[in-house]
């Protein structure tokens, strides 16, 4: 991890790294070492906030209390609710939390396309999202969430991550792109707001989430 930071402080011109994150919990290395190491990095001036990723109750708990977690990233979308299960342990603890995939990696834009159009190395070849019965079931939800989208003049992606800004103040979703324009289109989800009449008829749509988990089994991460 020392290693690590003073490569990317080198290599990125930066004095210190704003979030050093673990992505995955390591189950070989003790979350007390990691964020020990994190606590030597903070003090030395290299790190600012400590990040978790895919971490489960015990581990956020057990690495706070070495050094304080300011923020867990972890998948959270309309297509995948799972991780509402820690938002408890976040809010006892003041931990932030940090959305990736807010667009249910694209397929919440009304552009998904069948696995077999993409690339047989592209991922969704093997996303449950995207295997048939699923994907017909995903296309129909997030046409009817166009709809909505379309009563308030906004698009389906500005919907979902206006959507995941109501569900709690400390949360920052953090969708990718490679426009510009798609930037500036969901920065102004932030200046939304989704009515309770809105809220229940996504609730209606998607009432527990998408069709089909968010990796193959041997992929899904283990909150512990």
């Amino acid at each position: 991890m020392r290693e690590v930071v003073d490569n990317s402080l080198r290599n990125l011109g930066v004095d210190h790294i704003d979030v050093l994150y673990q992505h995955r919990v390591d189950p070989n290395v003790p979350i007390e070492d990691v964020a020990g190491t994190v606590k030597e990095l903070i003090e030395a001036g290299k790190v600012t906030y400590f990040g978790l990723s895919e971490a489960g109750p015990q581990t956020i708990r057990r690495a706070h209390a070495v050094q304080p977690v300011s923020v867990l990233q972890t998948e959270y979308s309309l297509f995948e609710r799972d991780v509402e299960q820690l938002f408890p342990t976040l809010e006892e603890l003041a931990i932030g939390f940090v959305a990736y995939s807010p667009l249910g990696r694209g397929f919440i834009t009304g552009a998904a396309k069948p696995a077999s159009d993409y690339d047989p190395t592209d991922m969704r070849n093997t996303d449950p999202r995207w295997q048939p019965g699923n994907f017909e079931k995903n296309i129909d939800a997030v046409r009817r969430l166009g709809d909505l989208a379309a009563t308030k003049d906004i698009t389906v992606t500005q919907l979902a991550l206006a959507w995941l800004l109501t569900r709690n103040e400390h949360i920052v979703p953090i969708p990718g792109t490679r426009s510009p324009r798609r930037v500036e289109e969901n920065t102004h989800a932030a200046d939304l707001t989704l009515t309770n009449s809105d809220l229940a008829a996504i609730d209606e749509i998607l009432p527990t989430g998408g069709y089909g988990a968010r990796y193959v089994d041997h992929f899904l991460p283990t909150w512990i």
